[in-house]
């Protein structure tokens, strides 16, 4: 008796359908289960990733480095059944904030520069403009309309009108630091107050290099595994 009342309730927890005239109707709903995504994990640079995939912790491998930009790279797998992929790793620089555009008081141009750029030689010409400026005109001259200069100390007693050069080639941290910062060109302006400031002038090209430079870094880290077809690099 017990038994058969068992088999009766399972025979109706079952999804069942049953036709009304013409229609067609059930007792339950069919949905679809996902399949689980792995959590990701997040470092903040190169090496970390290449240490987790050396080891390959999770035991994921194969897997595509995916180098999204000069300051994100993931580790991601192939599909799963719901045409997705699991992103194992992903490393995500933290370069200083630089507001390039952006006018700053000479004191804290002075800091930015020592602070947020590689030194280059052009760094150190800059350095002595702005840090030996006397005077809070900014004067334009020249045909061109975009020339200025501006009264600095250049010797022990010395003042005079400096000129600013233009373009200049500087090295600001902008990507991992595993590798070599991308240098580019920058216009250099200053106004008065006086104030400096400098813009992007390579149209993006900077990041294009970073990119390389960061799979030619990966493809030397990750040799052995590269050769063993366990990973992929696209950039």
């Amino acid at each position: 008796m017990i038994k058969e009342a068992i088999e009766k309730i399972l025979s109706l927890s079952g999804i069942h359908t049953t036709n009304i005239g013409d229609q067609v109707y059930t007792n339950g709903e069919l949905r679809r289960v996902s399949e689980p995504t792995a959590s990701t994990l997040i470092v903040r640079n190169l090496t970390g990733v290449v240490d987790y995939l050396r080891n390959d912790f999770d035991k994921k491998l194969p897997v595509m480095i995916h180098i999204e930009s000069p300051t994100r790279v993931s580790a991601i797998t192939g599909f799963n059944r719901d045409v997705q992929r699991n992103v194992l790793i992903q490393a995500e620089a933290l370069p200083p904030s630089i507001n390039f555009g952006g006018y700053y008081d000479i004191e804290s141009f002075n800091v930015l520069l020592q602070s947020c750029f590689v030194e280059n030689g052009v760094r150190s010409q800059l350095l002595s403009i702005v840090g030996n400026v006397k005077d809070e005109k900014v004067v334009n001259y020249g045909d061109n309309g975009t020339s200025q200069q501006v009264t600095a100390k250049v010797g022990v007693a010395t003042v005079e009108n400096v000129q600013l050069p233009n373009p200049v080639r500087l090295k600001p941290f902008r990507t991992f630091v595993e590798i070599e910062q991308p240098e580019s060109e920058f216009v250099f302006r200053m106004k008065d107050g006086p104030s400096a400031a400098l813009f992007e002038a390579d149209g993006g090209e900077w990041k294009l290099r970073a990119i390389q430079e960061i799979k030619i870094y990966l493809d030397e880290a990750l040799d052995e595994q590269i050769s063993n077809g366990q990973i992929v690099i696209i950039a």
